[in-house]
C-alpha cells in the first residue's frame, strides 16, 4: 500500500514543469544572431567567387564603414529626421484611426456602412499613392507624412474597433447604473479598456511605417534613412549602404521592443469581455 501511495507523488513531481532560466531566451537569441551572421558571411564568400563586388556587402566591411557613416555622412541627423517623420505619421494615424475605430466598434450601422470602403482602401498599397501625393502635396515632407499616415491608420482602426467590441459589458452596465456621464464613461471605462488594443495597433503600425519609410523618403527629400540609401548607392559605397540597412533594422527592432513593453504593461488591467 505504501508503494502505491508514493508512486503518484513521484509521478506528479516528474510532471511538474521546470522553472526556465530568464537568461535562456537571451542566450538563444544571441545564438540565432550569431548563426545568421555566419550564414550572411558564408553567402557573401560564395558570391564573391563569381562577383568581386559582392565582397563589399560582407559583415566586416559594413562594420568598418559604420564610423565613416556616423562622422562624414551625419548618420545621427538622418536618423533624427526619419524618427521625426515616423512620429508625425503615427500621430496623424492615431488622430484619425482611434476615433474612427471607436465609432465603428460602438455603432453597428456605421461599421456595416464603412466596412466595405475601409477594407477596399486598406488593401491598396500605400506606395501606390506616391504619384498622387507628390502631385497634390509637392515634393518634401508633406507627401511623406501622407504616405506614412495612410499606411499606419488601418491597424489602428481595426485594433481600436476590436478593443471596443471586446469590452466587458458588465463594466459598461455598471457605469450606466451609476449614472456616469459620457465623459466619465469614456475616461474610466473605454479608455482603460481599449488602451492595450490601441497599443497593439500602434505596434503593428510602427512595423508598417518602418517598411514604408525608406521608399517614401525617396520622394526628393534631402535627409533621412531612405535618402541615405539612395545616396550611398549613387556613390557606389556599398559597404556604407549595408551599414545603413543594419541601422534601419536595429532601429526598427528597438521601436518594436519599446511598443511591446508598453503594451504588455497595459494589457493586464483592461476590462475585457470573458467569452
Amino acid at each position: 500500500m505504501s508503494s502505491v501511495l508514493v508512486r503518484p507523488a513521484s509521478v506528479a513531481q516528474e510532471r511538474r514543469p521546470r522553472a526556465r532560466s530568464p537568461w535562456r531566451g537571451v542566450v538563444l537569441g544571441v545564438a540565432g544572431l550569431v548563426v545568421t551572421i555566419g550564414v550572411w558571411w558564408l553567402a557573401v564568400a560564395l558570391l564573391a567567387g563569381h562577383n568581386a563586388l559582392a565582397a563589399q556587402f560582407a559583415p566586416l566591411r559594413a562594420w568598418q564603414a559604420l564610423p565613416a557613416l556616423i562622422t562624414e555622412d551625419r548618420l545621427a541627423d538622418h536618423v533624427a529626421t526619419s524618427l521625426r517623420r515616423i512620429a508625425v505619421g503615427l500621430g496623424w494615424a492615431l488622430v484619425v484611426g482611434v476615433p474612427l475605430g471607436f465609432a465603428i466598434g460602438r455603432i453597428r450601422w456605421l461599421e456595416q456602412a464603412l466596412s466595405p470602403t475601409l477594407q477596399f482602401l486598406r488593401m491598396i498599397s500605400p506606395l501606390s499613392w506616391m504619384p498622387i501625393a507628390v502631385m497634390s502635396l509637392g515634393v518634401g515632407d508633406h507627401a511623406v507624412y501622407f504616405l506614412l499616415a495612410f499606411a499606419a491608420v488601418w491597424p489602428l482602426v481595426m485594433s481600436t474597433a476590436a478593443g471596443v467590441a471586446h469590452l466587458d459589458r458588465r463594466w459598461i452596465q455598471l457605469g450606466e447604473s451609476l449614472a456616469a456621464t459620457r465623459a466619465e464613461m469614456l475616461w474610466h471605462i473605454y479608455v482603460p479598456g481599449i488602451a492595450a488594443h490601441v497599443l497593439t495597433g500602434a505596434r503593428l503600425a510602427i512595423g508598417i511605417l518602418w517598411i514604408v519609410l525608406v521608399p517614401a523618403e525617396m520622394l526628393g527629400v534631402s535627409a533621412g534613412l531612405g535618402y541615405l540609401i539612395l545616396d550611398t548607392r549613387d556613390r557606389l559605397a556599398y559597404s556604407e549602404l549595408t551599414a545603413v540597412i543594419l541601422v534601419i533594422g536595429a532601429l526598427g527592432f528597438a521601436l518594436d521592443l519599446a511598443a511591446r513593453v508598453v503594451a504588455a504593461r497595459l494589457r493586464g488591467g483592461a476590462p475585457v469581455r470573458e467569452d
